[in-house]
């Protein structure tokens, strides 16, 4: 069949024009062009709101307004040196969240987001940065204390807390910035209380709360408030085999950072108080079937010389003779050396007496004595 240029033109425009309106338009709009059918673009009219929010939304609400600029975002960066070219560059080892302790710019953390690291760089709310300097470290509690030269006038301390009231089933919400996502808030309740974790020195922190708020990596040094909006916690740790949460995460007690914190800023470190007895290790204890805290050696000078404890000691003829085992403090029972060493940490500063009680021969016997700076 022959077709002049004219009729094969005007073909060819409407199969063109056929196979567009095919292909490039959804079938329902075509064949609503072709009824004839008008098509409206105009967005769908919103839906009326039934009634207002409800009080514990409208409370949440604020407690993420007025407390997200209580917390920062972290990031933790190595500076290494090229060994050919010998220029320095930065490798981000990872990112966590921290929270404004006070005015002066003091920030505290988990001390495992900030292992290993010698650039920290601090990010407010209004994503304004700075480089941060270690003012104080605690491992044995996960807690570090840095600092950031910023204007007062944007540091706004989170309000404190006391996690020696808090019960099982109250709501908690948790502000970090998990995965590098700044002011992102979960909230879930307190789902148990008075757990036992182990901090990267293997040193046990306990009386830690377990809550069921998502915590992501990221979220590690970030806040756990109560529903008035005041912290109660430092988020430091989750239970999951995949590494994302899983349902159980852990806050260090805000008690026990309110009583280590002021110390890191003051000293640097923490400060630790004892007896001055070293103790025998727990698993020699053990085979020995003894329950207490058997004391090792006793240093000279000091509150357990004073009150007459004994350690080991040796016969001349090399038999060992039981050191004093102790078995209470303050009538708080001592099973093991981790009892001792937890009472002491989370009740008692240096000056403190404290009332021990120890056994030798088999017999019982009492004392007072007065804590020292160790």
């Amino acid at each position: 069949m022959n077709f002049s240029r004219g009729e094969f033109f005007w073909k060819f425009i409407f199969f063109t024009g056929l196979i567009y309106l095919l292909f490039h338009d959804p079938i329902h709009t075509f064949l609503n062009r072709i009824s004839g059918k008008a098509i409206s673009s105009v967005p769908r009219p919103v839906a009326p709101v039934p009634g207002d929010l409800s009080a514990d939304e409208k409370n949440t609400i604020r407690i993420f307004q007025e407390m997200s600029a209580s917390v920062c975002s972290i990031k933790n960066a190595s500076v290494q040196r090229d060994f050919f070219s010998l220029n320095v560059y930065e490798i981000q080892q990872g990112m966590g969240s921290g929270i404004l302790w006070d005015d002066l710019g003091h920030v505290v953390t988990n001390f495992h987001v900030l292992y290993q690291a010698n650039k920290i760089e601090v990010i407010l709310s209004d994503h304004s940065s700075y480089e941060a300097k270690v003012v104080g470290v605690a491992p044995d509690y996960d807690l570090v204390v840095v600092q950031i030269n910023a204007p007062k006038e944007i540091l706004r301390a989170i309000p404190l807390g006391t996690s020696n009231d808090l019960r099982v089933g109250q709501k908690v919400l948790a502000l970090g910035n998990p995965f590098g996502l700044d002011s992102t808030l979960t909230t879930g309740i307190i789902s148990a209380l008075g757990r036992t974790i182990e901090s990267m020195t293997k040193h046990k922190i306990q009386n830690v709360i377990q809550t069921d708020a998502a915590i992501n990596p990221g979220n590690s040094g970030g806040a756990l408030l109560d529903s008035f909006g005041r912290l109660i916690g430092i988020n430091t740790a989750i239970l999951s085999p995949s590494g994302a949460n899983s349902g159980i995460g852990f806050a260090v007690p805000v008690d026990t950072v309110n009583r280590i914190v002021p110390q890191l800023i003051a000293k640097g470190r923490l400060i630790r108080v004892g007896i001055g007895a070293s103790l025998l290790p727990d698993n020699l204890r053990k085979n020995w079937g003894i329950s207490g805290a058997v004391v090792l050696q006793v240093m000279p000078g000091t509150p357990a010389e004073k009150i007459g404890l004994q350690g080991i000691r040796k016969t001349v003829f090399g038999k060992l003779i039981l050191g004093d085992v102790l078995i209470s403090i303050d009538g708080y029972p001592i099973e093991k050396n981790e009892d001792l060493i937890s009472y002491v940490d989370q009740n008692k500063k240096a000056g403190d007496s404290t009332t021990l009680e120890w056994i030798r021969n088999g017999e019982k016997q009492k004392a007072d004595i007065i804590m020292q700076e160790i």
